[in-house]
């Protein structure tokens, strides 16, 4: 089956690279695991873009409650997502495929600073552009850095990866009775306040019809999966397209 989309953003959490028992640090396995997914997607001809988070090392708003500076913690969280980029290019390059990591904030020793039509040119050449640093404004999350790459990349898809298969109404861990949705509208994510991506990264996806795919990337194969059109997950459409 040929893929069903040209060009992606998967978005991953730092988390996603930290132990499994607590997400903290980055553990080879979790890493080597995500990059094999990766580097098969890209032997399919797509291309990939990625934003990762930094949660596994810092989180802006968590240190922040010790009585800093909230936009200091963020820059500190923006470090760790480019410590998060360059993991994953060695991971991915591992496996023969060419990667770039870019940032937000100009850290020239170890990436390029990112440019739209510069990592347009990568993706085209098949290389997987990583990018680091979010936004490179403190206060904005890292799914709000991956609603504006995809957009600016014009990506076909927003790939939202977590460790559950997809969007609940409620947490599927503590209340038994939990609905998995299949798809949803950006309104109704606003409107039930559905903890899939802040506000102003479903706005933006909304404001320029980005469809959004929430997954769990932690079963083996389902990032090629999604990405040869089968239905995993829960896939977030315009409000006239959701049944």
């Amino acid at each position: 089956m040929a893929p069903s989309y040209r060009r992606i953003l998967l978005k991953m959490s730092g988390e996603a690279l930290g132990s499994p028992d607590t997400g903290h640090g980055i553990d080879a396995d979790q890493v080597t695991k995500i990059a094999a997914q990766v580097a098969r997607v890209v032997e399919l001809g797509v291309e990939v873009a990625m934003v990762v988070g930094g949660g596994n090392i810092l989180r802006g708003a968590e240190f922040s409650a010790f009585g800093g500076h909230r936009a200091n913690a963020d820059y500190m969280g923006m470090l760790g997502t480019v410590v998060n980029a360059l993991a994953m290019s060695e991971a991915i390059e591992h496996f023969g495929r060419e990667t770039r990591v870019m940032t937000a904030l100009e850290i020239r020793q170890v990436a390029e600073l990112f440019v739209r039509r510069r990592a347009e040119r990568h993706l085209q050449r098949g290389r997987v552009v990583i990018l680091g640093a979010g936004t490179g404004n403190p206060f904005f999350t890292t799914d709000s850095a991956a609603a504006l790459r995809a957009n600016e990349l014009e990506c076909d898809v927003l790939m939202k990866a977590t460790k559950v298969d997809g969007v609940y109404s409620a947490d599927p861990q503590k209340d038994p009775d939990a609905k998995r949705y299949e798809t949803l509208s950006y309104g109704e994510v606003l409107m039930k306040d559905l903890k899939v991506m802040d506000g102003t990264a479903i706005t933006m996806c909304r404001d320029h019809s980005i469809p959004v795919v929430v997954f769990d990337m932690f079963k083996e194969g389902n990032l090629e999966r999604v990405v040869r059109g089968e239905p995993i997950g829960t896939t977030i459409v315009p409000d006239d397209q959701a049944s």
